[in-house]
């Protein structure tokens, strides 16, 4: 569930929705979601001063509620 609201988040706002990428690292206590964008397409993902990922991992910190795991974002270049 957390991967798919991820990619949908993150394909809405790049041009290039094809080259969005979302790996899932599990751990015992948290998951680890990699999230993988085109060059041209990182500053959209961030957003100015992180205001666009801080909100995503918002919405992921009140997802992660249902499960109990932590659950942390990470852009990739």
């Amino acid at each position: 569930m957390e991967r798919e609201l991820v990619e949908y988040i993150a394909k809405s706002l790049v041009d290039e929705p094809d080259s969005v990428e979302v790996h899932i690292i599990e751990g015992e206590k948290s998951t680890i979601l990699e999230l993988k964008v085109g060059t041209e397409d990182v500053g959209k993902v961030i957003g100015k001063h992180g205001r666009i990922a801080k909100a995503i991992r918002t919405l992921l910190s009140a997802v992660s509620t249902r499960t109990g795991k932590r659950i942390v974002l990470e852009i990739l270049d």
